[in-house]
């Protein structure tokens, strides 16, 4: 039975490589990654479908989670959906974590959304079931304390496009294709797409998508404001996530509290009227004023040099 992803998740970055190995045993896959001049490590499940990595030097802070189903195009089953919860958990109370990233470790597809193979095979109440825990998922990634970046260097569409809407930001190049597509199949979107879509594009627009189940590519997508940054391919067919990983390192200098208190503060007051909203903002700010980094920001300040952040 494969040991829980936490395992590995839950270690420190700066682990070597034999303290991964010892964590997995010798029936996992270990290793180190360079790639794109980014020096990190991962730590993989024997069947390699979700890949992990703490990036490091100038990166550190950032972790990435790749999506690698290249036969299945990245569609979500339910196996794939526990290794996803695992590691959402894990990092969820590391406070090193500053920012996620969530890609495709396969060319040309972000995630063909959930697996229509599988589905095939599952009764009803089984159905019912994992769209349930699909849900429930998507506002797991919303509710991590730190920032989620999806970057779309490729097809999201169905589910695929759910996991990215529910980021805090999405990346993606002119090229990417995306849409909620889920009524050709006489289905509707459930893993939260026709409440995140409705509430980035207006409620007119995002009836328009779904009820047509329209594809659209990345400079529409920009347009309409569902992602933030739309980018031209190159050759390693990784722009979207190198403009994410610029994303996250301009994050990772500010306060990680600060961050966090004002996403909370973000998505509690998008769904109340403007009073309630400002009282969400003071109890927020309420909890940054007694930290350390607060202190040191000041001093920093006062001292004309950059701050050093702790979490604390």
């Amino acid at each position: 039975m494969a040991a829980p992803i936490r395992k590995v998740l839950s270690l420190s970055s700066t682990l070597h490589k034999t303290h991964f190995k010892h964590a997995y045993g010798s029936g996992f896959k270990t290793r180190y990654i360079f790639r794109s001049n980014l020096q990190c490590r991962s730590a993989s499940t024997s069947a390699n479908e979700l890949n992990v990595k703490y990036l490091e030097a100038e990166h550190e802070g950032i972790v990435v989670f790749g999506i690698n189903r290249p036969a299945a195009k990245n569609a979500v089953n339910r196996s794939v959906l526990t290794l996803f919860e695992e590691a959402v958990e894990a990092v969820r109370y590391d406070k090193n974590v500053r920012s996620v990233i969530i890609k495709s470790e396969v060319p040309g597809i972000f995630s063909a959304g959930a697996d229509l193979k599988e589905r095939v095979t599952l009764s009803p109440k089984e159905v019912a079931s994992f769209v349930d825990r699909l849900r429930k998922f998507t506002m797991d990634i919303t509710n991590l304390p730190m920032p989620v970046i999806a970057a779309l260097d490729g097809t999201a569409v169905g589910g695929g496009l759910e996991f990215a809407l529910a980021c805090d930001m999405r990346t993606a190049t002119t090229t990417t294709q995306m849409g909620l597509v889920e009524t050709r199949l006489a289905i509707i979107p459930g893993g939260g797409g026709t409440q995140r879509l409705a509430r980035l594009v207006g409620p007119s627009v995002a009836k328009e998508l779904i009820f047509t189940a329209r594809v659209f590519n990345g400079e529409k997508a920009a347009e309409l404001g569902i992602v933030n940054h739309v980018v031209e391919q190159d050759d390693s067919n990784e722009a979207a996530y190198k403009r994410a990983l610029d994303l996250a390192k301009e994050i990772i200098p500010q306060g990680p509290i600060a961050v966090q208190m004002a996403k909370q503060a973000i998505n509690k007051g998008m769904d109340v009227d403007l009073t309630s909203a400002l009282a969400y903002e003071g109890a927020y700010y309420a909890q940054v004023i007694p930290t350390k980094d607060r202190i040191e920001a000041l001093n920093a300040f006062k001292e004309k040099r950059k701050p050093q952040f702790k979490g604390e």
